[in-house]
This record gives structure tokens, sequence and C-alpha cells, in this order.
């Protein structure tokens, strides 16, 4: 059998129990390879971005200094939930990948009770860096937790080259 026809094969048998857990918001992560549906998580972590701060000194004005932002830097991305059966669709991704590194693109979405996205982060590269299962105690009462940690190199539409138009470049006069 296939890899894609298994994994078709874990992502709908996902489906037919996706309802088993109860969320009035929850984070669906969509990735662009139809082969693979990651389903919904409950706790999304990361999602923040920063700038270096760049300054510079103007030259003979005492302690004026010009700020700039520099390097942009994501955070790694973290997402939590119950462990269940799209976790068996996250497991042949990392084997896949594991085997065959290719950083997937998609999209995680803030969805409501009715499955309406709210917010969405478009990532036009991820991978794998880690992942998890809690600790599980089948005398307790908590479903045991899977957790994903991806890299990205971003969720802004501010790549160069992205069809938004070129920034003016600054005048520059000679003396």
């Amino acid at each position: 059998m296939s890899m894609t026809r298994s994994l078709s094969g874990a992502a709908g048998q996902a489906r037919n129990v996706a309802g088993a857990v109860g969320m009035s918001h929850r984070y669906a992560v969509l990735i662009d390879n139809v082969a693979y549906h990651f389903g919904d998580w409950s706790r999304v972590t990361g999602l923040s971005v920063s700038w270096q701060q760049i300054e510079h000194r103007v030259g003979d004005r005492g302690n004026q200094v010009w700020l700039f932002p520099g390097a942009t830097r994501y955070e790694p991305i973290t997402l939590s939930r119950a462990a269940g059966p799209y976790s068996r669709v996250v497991q042949q991704w990392l084997t896949q990948t594991s085997q065959h590194p290719r950083p997937q693109s998609g999209t995680i979405q803030l969805v409501d009770y009715a499955g309406i996205p709210m917010v969405q982060w478009r990532l036009s590269e991820f991978f794998p860096i880690a992942w998890s299962v809690e600790s599980f105690d089948a005398a307790g009462a908590k479903p045991a937790i899977e957790t994903l940690k991806l890299a990205h190199t971003g969720f802004l539409e501010d790549d160069l080259n992205s069809s938004a138009p070129p920034l003016p470049s600054p005048m520059i006069t000679s003396f």
C-alpha cells in the first residue's frame, strides 16, 4: 500500500472521530500538502515576531540616536492537544520528514465553535524540530497531551520576492 493512501486513510479515520473533544475555540492546522491534515489543536504558543533594534549615532549631534528595525526573528511555534486519531497522521509526517526532509507550507487558523476561521497565519516554510507526548497515567482523569514544535520562516507578508510593490529607495545626494 502506498504511503499516500495510508496517510489519506488515517486522516479519514481521524475526521470520523474529530467531534470527540469539545472546544469553543481551537486552532486548525492546514497543510498545503494534501497527504497531511493535522487536525485541530487546543493550544498554540510562539506565534510571535520581533525585530533586532539597530541604533545609529548621528555624527556631531551629541547623543542623538536614530533607531531602525533590523533582522526579523520568529519564535518556534508549539502546538498542543489531547493525543488522538490525528496523532497518527503527525507520526507519519514525522517519519516521512525524517527520511526525506522537505519544508512544508500551510496555515494555522483560530476557528470559532462553528469552525469558522477568525484569524489565520500563513507559514510559507516550516519543519518539525520536536514532538512529544507527556507522561500518561491511565488512573488519572487527564488525556495524554501531544506537543509538536515547528521552526518556520515567518508569517508576515514581508518577503522581498512577494508581489508587493517595492519600497522607494532613499535619495542620496553628493556634496
